[in-house]
């Protein structure tokens, strides 16, 4: 399957990886990003060919997959748009997991998500919708993840928890069993979160409590 990635930071060198590493037949044969100062360029052999109006040409000439290169710190509403902005053009968005990950067979991903290096997604778990599941993280089982969310590297989700649509959860963070963290919330690194964590709030520390503005 001949596929485009969307984005050329950091983040696309990772989705190169899952790509080809992953038991699913993908050639990534381009890249797009709005920095016109990485066009032109290649990662790993790949050419950055322009910004994403060259979504739409590629989309006519034939290319009917795409996987999503932009990562996220924090705020998940740009990669949100851009999952929207690659459906709207017609492309398939394949979820991908990277060859040294582990995907039970009665755990289910949605469309655009990706599994990177060393992650564990256990049985029953239900991942959404373009969601990054970083690298060494471990869902268990029976978990639910909501479209968007990022689970940064290493962290930890117990039993049954529940992930809503947009969240963030931080580096090493663990969210004990049968724990909520709320739509567009964000749990920041190396945080232990007890208590469920209301839409929108940041949660940090050990135990996770509300950051205070400043």
């Amino acid at each position: 399957m001949r596929l485009v990635v969307a984005g050329a930071g950091g983040h696309a060198r990772s989705i190169l990886e899952a790509l080809q590493t992953s038991h699913g037949a993908f050639e990534p044969i381009a890249l797009t990003d709005p920095d016109p100062a990485l066009h032109g360029a290649t990662i790993g052999g790949v050419p950055i060919v322009g910004d994403d109006r060259m979504l739409s040409t590629l989309r006519c000439d034939g290319i009917r997959a795409a996987a999503i290169g932009l990562g996220g710190i924090g705020d998940n509403r740009p990669r949100a748009a851009l999952h929207r902005h690659l459906a709207r053009l017609g492309f398939d968005l394949p979820a991908v997991a990277h060859g040294s990950s582990y995907v039970s067979p009665s755990a289910t991903l949605g469309a655009a998500s990706v599994v990177l290096a060393g992650a564990i997604v256990c049985a029953g778990a239900s991942v959404g919708e373009n969601v990054i599941v970083g690298s060494g993280t471990i869902v268990e089982h029976d978990c639910r993840v909501g479209d968007h969310a990022h689970l940064a590297s290493g962290c930890v989700l117990g039993g049954a928890v529940r992930i809503a649509t947009g969240a963030h959860v931080g580096l090493r963070a663990t969210i004990l069993q049968g724990r909520s963290v709320g739509a567009w919330a964000t749990v920041g690194a190396g945080a232990v979160v007890t208590r469920d964590v209301p839409a929108g709030q940041t949660v940090v520390g050990c135990p996770a409590t509300a950051r205070q503005s400043r």
